[in-house]
């Protein structure tokens, strides 16, 4: 199962449109205090819609407790201060992609310490960044491809009316 960690998010709306997409592909999420909002807050439900009861989620106190109880997480770090793309990599079953809060991404210490494991969206000229939740949905369905989008349902069905008889 893919898990997806926000690291300090600061927006309820993104975090719960996060939710959401966790549903959609059986991830987890793991949020990394300090939360710049109430894990119950109205905005954070409205965006999750009806799927937040549905999520896998985990709070953690802070960055140590998370790996403390994730000792064994191959974590990709998605930066725009890496040197590879997030299509550069191979994503196991069980990866940990990890996304920094919406004003500052994730601390540089941390970083830093994870080099090899750091990846990025690419984007034209000086653009800083892209939306928090638009990353996730980015990075987590090309990991869901590499694996083959197991268990997703990869058909859908029009319903065919008959509008002239």
């Amino acid at each position: 199962m893919l898990n997806i960690v926000l690291h300090e998010p600061e927006m309820p709306a993104n975090t719960g449109n996060i939710g959401r997409t966790c549903v959609a592909i059986g991830a987890r999420l793991h949020l990394i205090e300090p939360l710049g909002f109430i894990i119950n807050d109205k905005t954070l439900k409205r965006a999750g819609l009806d799927y937040w009861d549905k999520l896998d989620v985990t709070v953690y106190r802070d960055y140590q407790d998370f790996l403390d109880k994730n000792p064994n997480a191959k974590i990709y770090m998605a930066t725009t201060k890496a040197h590879k793309t997030y299509t550069q990599v191979k994503y196991e079953e069980d990866a940990y992609i990890m996304f920094g809060k919406e004003s500052a991404g994730i601390p540089e210490e941390i970083l830093v310490d994870n080099e090899d494991t750091c990846v990025r969206i690419p984007m034209f000229g000086d653009i800083r960044s892209l939306n928090l939740s638009n990353s996730v949905a980015i990075v987590a369905y090309e990991a869901m491809r590499q694996q083959g989008f197991t268990d997703l349902s990869l058909e859908g069905e029009l319903h065919r009316l008959h509008w002239k008889e």
